[in-house]
């Protein structure tokens, strides 16, 4: 990121990125603490996760138009639960390491990505993946928050275990924290309603609040009335100070039982990011550059590895919130930074009562907008197979937890793709009158001749496709003794491989035995480079046009003269 002078910085937008940042904060701090509980950690660790990594992104982030809020967010910190649950227990030393070194990887992945320029493996994930994901993991973190408002432990990373255990547990509930959880619950959601009746500003501004609000009110409640001596889970004891740098320990058989978890957690994580960045920075009208957002990424990730943190990556109602004071500019990230180191210094030694049912009010009521069926339906009407993609994905999360989830909704989006673009649409065209251009006589009313067929792939041709390529020419041949030329129109080929030659050529001296000629029209110019690599051109006998019409002038003129079939 590029740094103006100093001086012209105090003077032009030192006030606004610590107004902005100063709004962050506020919300920051309850999120930080509430979805560390989530990922099984402290709750200080939300803070330290708050503090190096947002300053080491402000510095190498790729967002230069825009400051993307960095720091724990609800969806990676389930995915770092579902991981090192199995590992160990929740809060202990071993849990602790593990999520240590899950960071280091999940920055070490960010960073061999961003070296290899490999940010496009990001479009692997599709909206509907992501989609289906989102608002299965949303429902599936509400779910695991039921056993804090409920006083008791439940445990699962998916609904057949997660619902079980807690359904084991019901003559256990504990009504001091069942009311407490309640009373939260109803606190932030009474907050949305009156909501309504305020001023629009006033009121965003009372629900952006509401979190940190509720926060420092069960502090009070829970020291005030002893909540702890009524059975209420606090926090508990809460370590001073800062963490020293450290690497976690290098355990090789930790390692390979970690990487795969890390490695999805660094992709959805960059895909959340550069989301929000490309959102935002439209606004803008800037782009966004997706290596250099790796960089960034990677960096706040080792960063929050060395101070015992957990994956972060960016929210987006954080970066809006910071985008609502115009000229904020990307250092706001360093002043978030200082105001979360003294918040942990500060908000330290309160910690240790806040009750968890108050910050499981907080999660709860915050996923709630990231559970959006909706989508499913319209993404239903639209395409059927990305309607069963993300299907898939959401009941894989549910069903079978987060990471089978989202693998099994990529491995169907690419299994469907295959499978789509293994059968192109490949239509007869004719010459629509009066124009020089070629349509779909299927849909509209065309002069076709009778000696030249003319058709038009849509899709570039691969070793999927090229099989059927073969077998759809041999039956529009047989429907049309009297052809003499078949012209293949690849106005819509980006793409031909070395299957998709070998076809051709195979196409071609079917077609001459049969006594066809083959000839191809409007070929793409990078399509044509690579088939110049070859002797196709020589070999096959026949000519590349420019255009169809062209093809037709040269090959049927007297259709052209007469205006009708022949």
């Amino acid at each position: 990121m590029s740094f103006e002078p100093l001086r012209g910085y105090w003077r032009n937008s030192a006030g606004a990125d610590l107004i902005a940042a100063l709004l962050v904060s506020l919300l920051l701090v309850p999120q930080a603490l509430a979805y560390a509980q989530l990922a099984g950690l402290p709750a200080v660790a939300g803070l330290y996760a708050s503090i190096l990594p947002l300053a080491v992104y402000a510095l190498l982030g790729g967002s230069a138009g825009v400051a993307l809020a960095l720091g724990p967010v609800a969806i990676l910190s389930l995915m770092t639960a579902a991981a090192l649950q199995p590992l160990a227990p929740p809060g202990s030393a071993a849990y602790l390491a593990a999520a240590a070194l899950l960071t280091l990887l999940v920055g070490l992945f960010l960073l061999a990505m961003s070296l290899l320029r490999l940010g496009v493996l990001a479009n692997f994930l599709s909206h509907p993946v992501i989609a289906g994901f989102v608002s299965g993991s949303a429902i599936l973190i509400a779910a695991s928050q039921l056993g804090h408002l409920l006083g008791i432990r439940g445990s699962g990373q998916s609904l057949p275990d997660l619902l079980p255990s807690l359904a084991a547990q019901l003559e256990q509930i504990h009504l001091p924290t069942l009311w407490l959880g309640l009373a939260s619950v109803a606190f932030l959601l009474g907050l949305r309603l009156l909501r309504r009746y305020l001023p629009v500003r006033l009121g965003g501004w009372l629900v952006r609040l509401g979190a940190l609000l509720l926060v420092l009110l069960g502090i009070l409640a829970s020291v005030l009335l002893d909540l702890e001596a009524l059975g209420v889970r606090v926090v508990g004891t809460v370590a001073a100070g800062l963490p020293s740098l450290s690497l976690p320990p290098a355990d090789l058989t930790l390692l390979h039982q970690l990487w795969p978890a890390a490695l999805l957690i660094a992709l959805v994580g960059f895909v959340e990011s550069v989301s929000i960045a490309q959102s935002l920075e439209a606004r803008r009208r800037r782009s966004v550059n997706p290596d250099r957002e790796l960089r960034g990424q990677a960096g706040a990730n080792l960063a929050a590895a060395l101070t015992g943190g957990f994956p972060v990556a960016a929210s987006f109602s954080r970066s809006a919130l910071a985008l609502e004071t115009p000229v904020a500019t990307p250092r706001v990230g360093l002043w978030v930074a200082a105001l979360m180191l003294g918040a942990a210094l500060g908000l330290a030694p309160l910690l240790q009562h806040l009750p968890q049912a108050v910050l499981a009010a907080t999660i709860l009521v915050a996923i709630l907008g990231l559970i959006d069926l909706r989508t499913l339906r319209r993404t239903w009407r639209y395409s059927r197979q990305d309607g069963v993609a993300q299907l898939v994905t959401l009941l894989g999360v549910l069903f079978h937890g987060v990471e089978t989830g989202i693998l099994l909704g990529v491995a169907l989006s690419l299994l469907l793709f295959l499978w789509r673009t293994s059968r192109p649409h490949i239509a007869v065209v004719g010459l629509l009158p009066g124009t020089e251009h070629f349509r779909n006589i299927e849909r509209f009313d065309t002069l076709e001749s009778r000696t030249v067929l003319s058709l038009r792939v849509d899709e570039s041709l691969y070793f999927p496709n090229a099989r059927y390529l073969e077998e759809r020419i041999a039956e529009l041949v047989a429907q049309r003794p009297q052809a003499r030329y078949l012209v293949l129109q690849c106005s819509g080929v980006n793409l031909i491989d070395a299957s998709a030659l070998d076809s051709l050529e195979t196409i071609a001296a079917r077609l001459a035995s049969a006594g066809l000629q083959l000839h191809l029209s409007e070929v793409k110019g990078p399509v044509m480079d690579r088939l110049k690599r070859s002797d196709f051109l020589e070999r096959f006998g026949g000519q590349v046009f420019v255009s169809q019409y062209q093809a037709l002038t040269a090959l049927d003129p007297q259709l052209l003269e007469t205006g009708t079939e022949r």
